[in-house]
């Protein structure tokens, strides 16, 4: 046995194995589950990420605006001369 994997004694709807049995194959069970734990971890993981930076880019709103106003006039100086 690999010492780095962990044998659980888990239950899982038969409908949902049967599901399984028919991606995977009965006796790549264990690989399909793990690959569906990595894709769902990655995913939540990803997610959470989405909800801190979001949150602290709310936070940090009006302190952006201010930065921005503050090189309003350099950003727009000389844009017109091109043409």
């Amino acid at each position: 046995m690999n010492t780095k994997n962990v044998r659980l004694n888990i239950t899982i709807p038969k409908e949902l194995i049967q599901l399984v049995d028919q991606i995977s194959g009965p006796r790549k069970r264990s690989l399909f589950i793990a690959e569906a734990i990595r894709f769902k971890v990655k995913q939540d993981r990803k997610v959470e990420l989405e909800k801190k930076l979001s949150e602290g880019y709310r936070a940090c709103k009006k302190e952006s605006l201010d930065i921005t106003s503050e090189f309003e006039s350099a950003d727009l100086e000389g844009w017109d001369d091109k043409y």
